[in-house]
């Protein structure tokens, strides 16, 4: 076992044009979320344990979209979806069209813990979640002014706001960044607002047990009742005996990858190693679709990729290196 490591992200895809100060707020706290996770990590606390306080932590905090500051509906409201998965025996969670829920992520780890089932979605999940007892809020609760606004903004370009924009070269590892003018077009809509994106976060415990969960508000003007990649196991989120993984961006490309779960095979039928199945998956498995994923390995590795214009992103490993970053 290499020891324990951790990797939080925040979004694939970032607006070149985001204010210096919305950027070294991303970074504080994509920091402090790593801070958390860390000392949970040294603490001994086991993986799936770490991944959810993580991502509770990114749920809470309006910057990024989950929980408070969730990305909008067609009709101003919101619906979440989040996922968590235990790389021992592959237990895991999922939920969708969570309005009054305060931390999706939390539910979903009651539905891997609580429940027969691996996921549940709409009335049925949000009946589930009272049964258990969990926090609930008024939907009002998750709505920012600043998320009214990018609404207001896609209802009068009639598109979907995304946050991603193609960059000037194709794929991106964790080291490599650039800056793009070119709006990307997804069905025939233009997308060229800033709009938050999806969270993550991965570990490996010092027991070598990997652990992944995700979290997302979904699409800004997204029709209700969409469902995106990061609640379903395999596309958004993915945990084995060899590693986890949280992916980001284009939700329908990542499903049509299944990303998460390729990484794992790639590493698993291919040898190849952590970050050259991440490469290798968003390099083969995207088609024309722009996204992103972080990842840890058993042996203590972290890695990410993506082929938008930047993420969001952190990491950390028992070895002392911590790296924050966006675009480099």
């Amino acid at each position: 076992m290499g020891g324990w490591a951790i990797a939080v992200h925040g979004g694939a895809g970032v607006d070149p044009n985001l204010p210096r100060e919305r950027q070294e707020e991303a970074k504080k706290l994509l920091t402090r979320c790593l801070q958390i996770g860390i000392s949970a990590l040294r603490s001994n606390l086991p993986a799936i344990d770490v991944v959810e306080l993580v991502v509770r932590e990114l749920e809470t905090d309006p910057l990024f979209n989950s929980g408070r500051g969730s990305a909008l509906t067609e009709n101003g409201t919101v619906e979440m979806e989040a996922s968590i998965m235990d790389g021992p025996k592959r237990r895991c969670g999922a939920v969708s069209g969570l309005t009054t829920v305060k931390n999706p992520v939390s539910l979903a780890r009651l539905v891997m813990e609580k429940s027969p089932h691996s996921y549940l979605a709409f009335s049925g999940a949000e009946e589930f979640a009272r049964q258990q007892g969990v926090e609930l809020v008024d939907n009002d609760y998750f709505i920012t002014e600043e998320n009214v606004g990018m609404l207001k903004l896609a209802k009068e370009a009639n598109s979907i706001l995304f946050d991603y924009r193609i960059p000037a070269a194709g794929l991106e590892s964790c080291s490599v960044g650039a800056a793009a003018n070119s709006p990307l077009v997804m069905n025939g809509l233009p997308i060229s607002v800033y709009a938050p994106e999806t969270v993550g976060c991965v570990a490996v415990d010092s027991g070598g047990r990997c652990a992944a969960a995700t979290s997302t508000g979904g699409l800004m003007n997204k029709k209700t009742g969409r469902i995106g990649d990061s609640p379903l196991i395999g596309s958004g989120t993915y945990a084995g005996d060899l590693c986890g993984i949280s992916c980001t961006g284009e939700g329908e490309a990542i499903i049509r990858g299944t990303l998460a779960r390729d990484v794992a095979a790639v590493m698993e039928y291919k040898g190849l190693g952590l970050q050259e199945a991440v490469d290798f998956v968003v390099k083969e498995r995207l088609d024309e679709g722009r996204a992103g994923l972080i990842a840890v390995s058993r042996d203590g590795e972290v890695a990410c990729g993506f082929n938008t214009n930047g993420m969001f992103r952190g990491f950390a490993t028992e070895d002392g290196f911590m790296e924050v970053g966006i675009w480099e």
